[in-house]
């Protein structure tokens, strides 16, 4: 096998077996920075519970384990490969755009470096998030478009084989990718402080027009001619599949995988959803508590000063939740 490759002018990383799937490395700026940035979290979650601060550890897990696969896709075997199968540099950017912002939104940097900042930084940085260019700039209609459209432009524009061909244009890529899925689960999970409160139901509308578009693009890629046909025919890679079904297989990422990527995010959407759901029940429950005890203490008092005939005011005024259909039916119940 080294003779043929020899003979063919291959340059690149030998074929790819299912043992160098699990020990083809090599070291990566994406790397480096993603260790930095997992030791910068794991010492402030150090900090604050020394402090004496609570810190969930489902937060460290999620946001070590987006360090984590960032270091896999960028220095392990598909960061290796990524430069010559279009497969595995679909399951880069399907990554970079929804696996490792996903588990970095979940593991809340933004409540952590408030948690740990002092007053100086934390002032500004609360009236950055609640000025008024803040919620314009995360409003859905902004933010949808900023996280569906990176991937047609990757693919269906010169960025795509400009990224193949050069290095600081495939990190720009990179940064971009990881940049859009961060602002997009920023502000649908709202695990960290956002400036909306958007209803979650945009959140699910914004996904079904993600799926759509995952589709579209990976029809595109399926039928479409081949991307960069000029730098993969060059590498005269001697082994695995033709560039056709190379870029095939890479379509079936870029659709099934981008989906598949996306249960998880559904799955939080539906149970953040219905945690808020049931929290605002038990606010609206304890509300007609209170307002249940203040009428009873009011009837009592008039009571004993009108003597036993006394029933109530009539004409009282009607109470907030009276006109409320939900919450009168539910008074009506208890």
């Amino acid at each position: 096998m080294h003779a043929v490759l020899i003979a063919t002018g291959y340059a690149g990383p030998p074929p790819l077996t299912l043992p160098r799937v699990f020990t083809a490395w090599r070291p990566s700026l994406g790397a480096a920075a993603a260790v930095a940035l997992g030791a910068v979290y794991w010492v402030g979650v150090r900090r604050l519970r020394a402090r004496g601060g609570v810190w969930p550890a489902a937060r460290t897990w999620n946001f070590l384990g987006g360090v984590g696969w960032l270091v896999v896709i960028t220095s392990g075997s598909i960061g290796v490969y990524a430069g010559v199968l279009f497969w595995a540099r679909a399951v880069q950017n399907v990554s970079l755009l929804m696996i490792v912002p996903m588990l970095w939104a979940m593991g809340a940097p933004l409540t952590l470096l408030r948690e740990l900042a002092p007053p100086s930084v934390r002032t500004p940085l609360g009236r950055v998030l609640r000025s008024r260019l803040a919620r314009r700039l995360t409003f859905p209609l902004v933010v949808t478009p900023v996280f569906v459209a990176p991937m047609p432009l990757v693919y269906l524009t010169p960025i795509y084989p400009a990224s193949l061909a050069h290095g600081w244009v495939a990190g720009l890529v990179g940064f971009g990718l990881s940049g859009a899925g961060w602002l997009y689960f920023w502000t649908r999970f709202r695990v960290d402080p956002t400036p909306r409160t958007d209803p979650y139901l945009v959140s699910l509308g914004i996904s079904a027009a993600e799926v759509v578009l995952d589709g579209a693009l990976g029809l595109a890629v399926w039928l479409g001619p081949l991307l960069a046909p000029h730098y993969y025919l060059a590498l005269s890679r001697p082994w695995g599949p033709s560039p056709r079904l190379d870029q095939i297989i890479g379509a079936g990422v870029l659709w099934i995988g981008g989906d598949l990527a996306g249960l998880p995010f559904l799955g939080v959407v539906l149970r953040r959803m219905t945690s808020e759901d049931a929290e605002q029940a038990a606010l609206v429950d304890a509300e007609l508590d209170r307002e249940e005890e203040r009428r009873a203490s009011t009837v009592a008092v008039g009571a004993a000063d009108t003597g036993p005939e006394f029933t109530g005011d009539p004409d009282r005024p009607r109470l907030w939740w009276e006109d409320h259909p939900e919450l009168a039916e539910r008074f009506r119940r208890r």
